[in-house]
C-alpha cells in the first residue's frame, strides 16, 4: 500500500507552522529573543526579519558574532549539552520567529531524515562560513572584509538567490562584525557609495559591483 501524500514529512511545512512544543512568535525591532546568561531550552528557527547575535565579556566589552535572517537556526548549542545562552539575540527588523523546544528539536531530527538532512547540511555550511570568517579577519584589509560582510548579509549567491537589500544595519554593528571602528566603516560606506558598490535608500541596496572588492587581491 502507497503511503498517502499526507503522510509524507515537509520541514519547509514544519518549519512554518506552530504546534504543540513549538511557537511562532513576533518581535519588534530592538526587541530580545533571548539574553545572555538564560537557560538554553529551544532553538529559535527565523522566518521573516533579521537577529543580530552579541556576546559580552567579563569586562563589559561587547562583540557582534553574527547577523542571521530567513532560513537560519539560532541556538542549536542548546541540543549539544549547552545550559545556557553564551549571547544576546536581538531582533534588528521586524522578525518573525519559530521557537522549538529543545527535546522537540531532537525527536523531530530523530525522527525525520528530511529535517535533519536540512539542518545538518545548515550546520555545515555555518561552520565553513565561520572558518572563512576567521581567515577573513587574519588575512584581509578591512575594506575587503567590510565587503565581504555587506555581500553575506544580502545573502548575495544563495541558493535563494540575492535579496540585495539589506534592512537598515547600524555602522556600529558592521564595525562590530569586523573588528574596526565606525569611523572607519563610515569611510568606507561612503567609498562605495561613490563608486556606485552600494546605494541607499532608506535600506541598502548592495549592487554586484562589489564582488570586485572581494575578488581584488
Amino acid at each position: 500500500m502507497k503511503p498517502k501524500l499526507e503522510d509524507f514529512f515537509n520541514p519547509d511545512a514544519y518549519l512554518e507552522s506552530a504546534g504543540t512544543s513549538r511557537r511562532i512568535v513576533e518581535f519588534r525591532t530592538r526587541q530580545v529573543l533571548f539574553s545572555q546568561g538564560n537557560p538554553a531550552d529551544s532553538v529559535v528557527y527565523v522566518q521573516n526579519g533579521s537577529v543580530r547575535v552579541t556576546v559580552v565579556n567579563e569586562s563589559g566589552k561587547e562583540a557582534v558574532v553574527a547577523v542571521f535572517g530567513p532560513g537560519d537556526f539560532i541556538g542549536e548549542g542548546s541540543m549539544a549539552g549547552q545550559t545556557i545562552r553564551v549571547g544576546t539575540a536581538t531582533a534588528i527588523a521586524p522578525t518573525t520567529v519559530l521557537i522549538i523546544e529543545r527535546d522537540e528539536m531532537l525527536r523531530a531530527l530523530h525522527a525525520e531524515s528530511s529535517l535533519s538532512g536540512r539542518f545538518i547540511t545548515y550546520m555545515l555550511l555555518r561552520n565553513i562560513r565561520a572558518q572563512a570568517d576567521l581567515v577573513d579577519q587574519l588575512f584581509n584589509s578591512t575594506e575587503k572584509r567590510l565587503a565581504r560582510t555587506l555581500l553575506r548579509l544580502a545573502r548575495y549567491g544563495g541558493e535563494d538567490q540575492p535579496v540585495q537589500m539589506l534592512h537598515k544595519i547600524s555602522q556600529a554593528t558592521l564595525a562590530k562584525m569586523i573588528g574596526t571602528t565606525r569611523t572607519r566603516v563610515n569611510l568606507l560606506m561612503n567609498k562605495f557609495r561613490k563608486l556606485g558598490f552600494i546605494e541607499y535608500d532608506g535600506e541598502i541596496k548592495i549592487n554586484k559591483s562589489l564582488l570586485a572588492v572581494v575578488l581584488h587581491e
